[in-house]
């Protein structure tokens, strides 16, 4: 591809509500051909078809249900696939995806769950979008094509949450989409990739979002456009506070702690790639193309004491108390390590002279709550400390700028919340965020409290 042409290329991502029937596909291929500069398109899986296909991967006993399952995904692809008509090509295709998708299904749940076995059948629901997508392009006169996303996106072998290998990506991209792009609007797939034995692999939560972001940053493209059922990221969630509104433009750093507090519109790991080249995000809606949406930069024009707020429940407070922490060195190790055995992600710390308290994330975990805090934890901590566990709780975050350097913040969230009682606060590990966590059926009040005060 020419020079010129590579720094032009926006890529444009659609999740799975946007590509959820012929309809929704039919809004992307619109806002694909109002922009020639979109020639890289990502798409996930159509609404609703990865869930059934995470509860096949499982391995699905019971045939009944099992067949239940695959008549379900079926149905969607069937449903978007009889308004095309499709080619003999495309029929083909298809009954290939679907046979395989049974069969897998049959021999996760004849044979146990098997990891690289699972990722290749997740994958499916992916690669029936792009192939119906590309499609809906050729019949309205475009050159395209789809484009399988395991040449390029290469990972490591951690089937279900894989690592994406952006060096190895960046090569793999010149040598097998950049000479496509000049002559045709590419169709790909997000959330798949593969690893060194080329084992379909899947890229975890918010991995199509991640996909697009690492074609982005090997492309060194213009744009990277997320398209989606919101206009942009808000204030707040709307739903928990009426008044939020969009938010014009926010920092790459804004959004990751938005999005690492519990914003669901993105996800963390999301923005990496494209902060990592300087790409900057734009964040829009399918349904209403013509509005604003959010665009996420390095840095943004204004740069607002508090940008927005984000909240996330479920969040469970540790609290280990031990005299031996006082004046003593590698308490704090022995404790990190013991929780590192047991696989518990710590999120948030405050400490004292006596006590230290933790917040935990249950962010994939399989267990809420205390629940998250097993017995062999505990009995493995007894020697060490007392431990009191809390659940119940929500971490609310205040996200803008130079948070920790202004004086009157945390004064003004205390007096808003006074009323209400904090458990922690944590501020100055980020000049982003400053975070309370409080009691889960106090946080809608403390929300609207928060953002009456600070954003409306």
């Amino acid at each position: 591809m020419q020079k010129n042409l590579e720094s032009s290329v926006i890529v444009a991502k659609f999740g799975g509500t946007s590509v959820a029937d012929y309809s929704a596909l039919q809004r992307c291929a619109d806002i694909i051909q109002n922009n020639p500069a979109i020639r890289l398109v990502v798409v996930s899986a159509a609404a609703g078809v990865t869930n059934r296909l995470v509860a096949l991967s499982k391995g699905v006993e019971n045939e009944k249900e099992r067949l239940q399952l695959l008549s379900e995904v079926m149905d969607i692809q069937h449903q978007i696939s009889q308004h095309l008509s499709p080619t003999p090509e495309l029929n083909a295709q298809l009954r290939d995806y679907l046979v395989r998708m049974a069969l897998l299904s049959n021999q996760l749940a004849e044979q146990g769950a098997e990891a690289a076995k699972q990722d290749e059948l997740l994958a499916f629901g992916e690669r029936c979008s792009s192939m119906f997508l590309a499609e809906i392009l050729r019949q309205r006169g475009h050159t395209a094509r789809d484009f399988n996303a395991c040449l390029a996106i290469r990972t490591d072998s951690h089937f279900g949450a894989a690592e994406a290998r952006p060096v190895r990506i960046s090569m793999l991209v010149r040598e097998h989409l950049t000479p496509l792009l000049a002559n045709y609007c590419v169709v790909t797939q997000g959330f798949i990739g593969a690893d060194a034995a080329d084992r379909v692999t899947t890229l975890g939560r918010g991995g199509s979002d991640l996909s697009a972001a690492l074609f982005a940053e090997a492309l060194r493209a213009h744009t990277l456009q997320i398209w989606t059922d919101v206009d942009g990221i808000y204030t707040c969630d709307p739903r928990q506070v009426p008044t939020a509104r969009p938010i014009p433009e926010i920092t790459f750093a804004e959004a990751a702690e938005m999005a690492t507090f519990g914003a669901k519109i993105l996800h963390p790991a999301t923005l990496l790639p494209a902060q990592r080249a300087k790409v900057p995000v734009f964040i829009g809606c399918t349904r209403e193309p013509e509005k604003a949406g959010t665009w996420v930069r390095n840095t943004t024009q204004q740069r607002p004491m508090c940008r927005a707020l984000s909240v996330r429940k479920g969040q469970v407070l540790l609290t280990a108390r031990s005299l031996n922490m006082l004046h003593a060195r590698g308490f704090l190790a022995e404790l990190f390590a013991i929780l590192a055995r047991h696989r518990i992600s710590v999120d948030l710390i405050t400490t004292s002279e006596v006590s230290v308290a933790l917040t935990l994330d249950t962010t994939g975990s399989q267990s809420a709550g205390k629940a998250l805090v097993s017995e062999a934890l505990l009995a493995e901590l007894a020697p060490l400390c007392d431990v009191k566990v809390e659940d119940g709780l929500a971490l609310i975050a205040l996200i803008g700028h130079q948070l920790s350097e202004t004086p009157e913040v945390a004064g003004r969230v205390f007096q808003v919340i006074a009323p209400k009682n904090i458990r922690m606060i944590s501020q100055g590990a980020s000049p982003n965020n400053l975070c309370v966590l409080v009691q889960e059926t106090d946080a809608a009040e403390i929300l609207q409290a928060l953002h009456s005060n600070f954003l409306d």
